[in-house]
């Protein structure tokens, strides 16, 4: 503890006393994670230490990550957030929508790339067959019954209890019988409802959110938790999130992870439209270090896994992350098409080789993991001694998964050819 102990002494002082409360086990409340949202310069080099030593405490040395396919159904919402750049109205050229067999064929040809989950998450569609998502997990339930269904935010499960008339906790028995495993805990973006409005009215409530979540938790569904920050919400109401994660964590236990999610606002209708004169385009570099930072003091003791997101940070910075309080890499996705919809441009797809690679080279040990962090393989030996990843040989994700450019360009080139054919006949 020399080390730090020095680092602390150079903080300014009110910064260094939640730190050295953080370090011998106190509570850190929301009051104090808003002190540490004003760490700059050697002051965050000690709150990324800090968070670095509790990381080790609290998780050890290991770093996960887990094979996963997403598939993102169609882009057509009857909702319309003002952050989201990936849906589109019923009437859009790029409207696109995956049947239930293309569902299953990617779920299909996930597994045989060796991917242990799928993630299945989309738009609010119009008009939805009652029972549309109980027939998702029946079908993927029959082909692929050994890989995991992680899949339906919140905002989907209060969708489909809606369109089905079904109270929301025997919905979700509903889909857990189907063979729903887990819920992604998205939908979040900041828990409350001022922010939530000015985001994007309609959207789920923070009850409504709640419902759901600990709903969930208490038939036995697990659930992620995010975060989504870096555009109009302040330091006061990212740390009342946290704290409230934590509540809800210490409540039910159900969280399998936190993943904060920085704000993508290239092609954000709230910031490329100017629909809030104060939206900030995302996160700084160091903001993204001080809430990973943050949330391992926060969090650690009762959401020991911390996700730190490569699509939203670019690699680099993802392993740089892991110094900071982050202790997994998420997944290989295979089709990231959201993030990526909004302007990120770190790709669809990062192999388990180059997971490995970051992992170990930030002096850690590899692990591959399932959905629930259960390991399936620790990497525990040198990297010539690994065995052969289907997905490792993968030169272009795009050439051979697809992509929602490509999901869209075929909606528009059919939209065009239809208005064609009308014009003959």
């Amino acid at each position: 503890m020399n080390g730090i102990d020095g680092l602390l002494g150079g903080c300014r002082a009110e910064v260094r006393a939640v730190l050295e409360r953080a370090l011998s086990g106190e509570r850190v409340s929301w009051q104090d994670g808003v002190v540490l949202c004003g760490a700059r310069g050697r002051d965050l080099h000690a709150l990324a230490l800090t968070a670095d030593v509790l990381r080790e405490q609290q998780a050890g040395e290991r770093v996960a990550y887990v094979v996963n396919r997403n598939i993102n159904f169609t882009n057509v919402c009857v909702k319309s957030c003002r952050f989201c750049a990936f849906s589109r109205t019923n009437r859009s050229a790029e409207v696109y929508y995956l049947e239930v067999e293309e569902v299953v064929r990617r779920a299909v040809e996930a597994r045989e790339m060796g991917a242990t989950e799928v993630c299945v998450q989309a738009g609010l569609p119009p008009n939805p067959r009652q029972d549309l998502y109980l027939e998702l997990l029946r079908a993927l339930r029959a082909a692929v019954p050994d890989v995991h269904v992680h899949a339906f935010s919140p905002e989907e499960v209060k969708y489909g209890a809606e369109v089905s008339g079904t109270p929301i906790p025997e919905y979700l028995q509903q889909l857990k019988d189907e063979g729903l495993g887990s819920i992604p805990g998205t939908s979040a973006e900041i828990l409350d409802d001022a922010v939530r409005k000015r985001l994007a009215g309609g959207r789920i409530t923070t009850a409504e959110w709640i419902e759901v979540i600990t709903g969930a938790h208490r038939i036995g569904l697990p659930t992620t938790s995010t975060i989504m920050y870096g555009h109009v919400e302040s330091d006061a109401e990212r740390m009342r999130h946290l704290d409230l994660l934590r509540s809800i964590q210490e409540d039910t236990g159900g969280f399998t992870e936190f993943v904060p999610l920085s704000f993508v606002h290239t092609e954000a209708p709230l910031y490329m439209k100017g629909m809030l004169p104060d939206v900030r385009p995302g996160p700084t570099g160091d903001d993204v270090v001080r809430l990973i930072a943050i949330s391992r003091l926060m969090l650690g003791p009762s959401v020991k896994n911390i996700q730190t997101s490569w699509v939203k940070e670019g690699l680099k910075q993802a392993q740089w992350l892991l110094s900071c309080g982050a202790n997994d890499l998420g997944g290989t996705l295979i089709n990231e098409s959201i993030s990526t919809s909004a302007g990120a441009t770190h790709g669809q797809l990062t192999s388990p080789a180059m997971l490995r690679r970051a992992i170990r080279d930030a002096g850690r040990i590899p692990v591959e993991r399932n959905t629930r962090y259960e390991p399936l393989h620790v990497f525990d030996h040198a990297a010539q001694e690994d065995p052969p990843h289907p997905l490792d040989g993968v030169l272009d994700a795009e050439e051979r998964f697809g992509s929602y450019d490509r999901l869209t360009a075929a909606a528009r080139a059919e939209k065009r050819e239809r208005v064609q054919l009308r014009r003959v006949n």
